[in-house]
């Protein structure tokens, strides 16, 4: 097995970046344990089980991943790169995120906590939809719940070392799925003829990624919330977890909000509207800090080491 080496910018915190990309260590498909990260990739040469470790350090990272497949096809390893780039933030310079987190008095213990974390991305504008409207309206564990049972019953998966690791479902099988079996995987009627209704205008290009990608922000929060069932929190967490756009901080999110209130020891009814303008374009950043803050409370993030002086 060969490892490949991911290019980015010091510093780079990769267990960070999974988990808040997981949200819940339940997520059946991006997957952190034993320090390295493991995902099933759908490429167009077929499914990759992918996994990436950091064989450096915060500061001095080198990041590797390989294709654990037998018999993968040498060109998976381009697509896999390419993917894994997207996901994990590899492009995303660091610097301004981390001076924005630890200017702020109340953040910076946070922030320096998480030194190294990017805000990663699903990895595609649907799954991005299937991401988003289990959780409307939900607590993160309840919707989360309901993505484990539909990755379960409709996403494709490989064994490796006697276990079965999944691919998120694809907008064609979704757009092909019975109703009531969308149900029975927990959303309501409504969500799950949402989800289906999502899946067809991607599978029919009425939606994709390459349009909305060139719109501008306010152009794509309009496109965005024009689709049944996406209203403005969700088309914001589409755009600040799908397009990476750094500039949205959803709004109504309840519970980012309540995360970064503790993080910046405000009551209950204090407005954040000033702390997250203060944030200017990189406002999204402040979601990641949120939910990184209560991973690292849960112990589920190992803090980032001191940074050595001169380093």
């Amino acid at each position: 097995m060969r490892y490949r080496r991911l290019a980015t910018r010091a510093p780079f915190h990769l267990e960070a970046t999974v988990r808040v990309l997981q949200r819940r260590p339940s997520n059946r498909v991006d997957v952190w344990e034993g320090g390295r990260y493991r995902r099933v990739l759908a490429l167009s040469e077929g499914l990759a089980l992918v996994e990436v470790q950091n064989r450096g350090t915060i500061d001095e990272p080198d990041i590797r991943f390989a294709i654990l497949n037998r018999d993968s096809p040498s060109a998976m390893n381009v697509g896999a790169s390419s993917a894994l780039r997207r996901i994990l933030g590899l492009d995303i310079d660091p610097a301004p995120l981390q001076r924005r987190a630890t200017a702020e008095r109340a953040l910076r213990a946070t922030g320096i906590a998480l030194r190294g974390m990017r805000p990663p991305r699903f990895s595609s504008l649907f799954e991005t939809f299937a991401r988003v409207v289990p959780f409307q309206q939900l607590s993160l564990d309840a919707g989360a719940a309901i993505v484990a049972r539909l990755v379960a019953k409709f996403g494709e998966h490989l064994e490796h070392d006697r276990r079965r690791f999944y691919a998120f479902p694809t907008s064609r099988t979704i757009a092909a799925a019975r109703l009531d079996a969308l149900r029975a995987c927990g959303l309501s009627a409504q969500k799950a003829q949402t989800l289906r209704g999502l899946a067809r205008a991607v599978e029919s290009g009425v939606v994709n990624e390459e349009e909305l990608a060139v719109m501008s922000t306010s152009a794509a929060f309009e496109k965005l919330t024009e689709l049944p069932g996406i209203g403005p929190w969700s088309a914001g967490v589409v755009l600040l977890r799908g397009l990476g756009r750094l500039d949205v901080f959803p709004a109504g999110d309840v519970g980012a909000a309540r995360g970064l209130r503790t993080l910046m020891r405000l009551g209950p009814h204090a407005s954040l509207d000033t702390v997250i303008e203060r944030f200017g374009d990189h406002r999204g950043y402040l979601y990641f800090c949120a939910l990184g803050g209560w991973l690292l409370r849960k112990g589920l993030v190992q803090p980032a080491p001191e940074k050595q002086r001169g380093t």
